[in-house]
């Protein structure tokens, strides 16, 4: 199976892949089986279950899916739009995604947490549901968020979907073994024939362009780190630290003393501002 750079590092959202970035994911791809679908909706339901509803709060879980549902995406993620369409949502009981009328969902209500059983293909399931104006169900999906913001319908998982479905890669492998193998009868460095892996699928441009995008998400995620302070959500009340001792760092510049492990400090810090983005739920690349 070919993996892209863009799928091993994915511009999503934090604090969790697994628990945030996949619900969202799931829930995005629902709107577009209803976009698709004949049928007239007029609300929406949701369940989940095993690991997503015993830890979904205070991995996000809940707010992930209710933003999903309401037409946010990982990729395009803004945080205040997302802080205010939680707000109206809330407040409204409905959503408004794009493409689809006004749909009903009040999030105590709509969202329940499974305690019983995982559902049986993994123990991060959900099931999304649509619902008529009667109330009743006419469009369902289960969805498993299997890590690292993948996400399977169950037909796909019990298929054992292991394939893309893209063109043929010029430098196909499934073990470091046989890529190590490839590179010495080629003569070409592993990045190289990635490279020309990743541009079988999309031009030189566009990889660029996706490359450009993740540094830069990067970089922005480490200065709204060391920008940001005040308490972590998840109710464990973690202050963060990455912005003090930032400007401890700023103020030791130049300074003649300056001790010969203070390169680590910065290294550490840039390192503990994208913790404290990633557990606040902000935009980050997801690896």
């Amino acid at each position: 199976m070919f993996l892209s750079v863009f799928d091993m590092f994915k511009v999503g959202v934090g604090p969790s892949s697994s628990h945030t970035m996949g619900p969202m994911v799931a829930a995005a791809r629902f709107l577009d089986a209803m976009r698709a679908s004949p049928f007239e909706f007029n609300g929406l339901r949701a369940t989940l279950h095993g690991s997503l509803a015993f830890t979904g709060v205070g991995r996000a879980t809940d707010r992930a899916t209710i933003l999903g549902r309401a037409g946010f995406r990982p990729d395009s993620y803004d945080h205040d739009k997302a802080e205010a369409a939680l707000a109206g949502i809330r407040q409204t009981h409905s959503l408004h995604p794009a493409g689809l009328p006004a749909l009903r969902f009040d999030p105590r209500e709509d969202l329940k947490f499974d305690f019983g059983p995982n559902l049986p293909g993994h123990a991060n399931g959900m099931i999304l549901m649509a619902t008529d104006a009667q109330g009743d169900v006419i469009l369902q999906e289960t969805y498993y968020s299997i890590g690292g913001g993948f996400v399977m319908t169950q037909a796909e998982l019990d298929a054992g979907k292991d394939t893309d479905d893209g063109a043929p890669v010029p430098h196909p492998f499934k073990s470091a073994a046989e890529m190590l193998e490839m590179a010495r009868k080629t003569g070409l460095s592993i990045a190289e024939m990635k490279r020309a892996n990743e541009l079988s699928r999309r031009s030189v441009s566009e990889l660029d362009a996706g490359m450009r995008r993740l540094w830069q998400v990067m970089n922005d995620c480490i200065d709204r780190g060391l920008e940001n302070d005040g308490i972590l959500p998840g109710g464990l009340n973690v202050k963060r630290r990455a912005k003090g001792i930032h400007e401890k760092l700023l103020a030791e510049r130049g300074m003649n003393l300056t001790p010969p492990h203070t390169i680590n400090d910065w290294m550490s810090v840039y390192a503990m501002a994208v913790n404290e983005e990633n557990a606040a739920g902000g935009q980050v690349v997801t690896a």
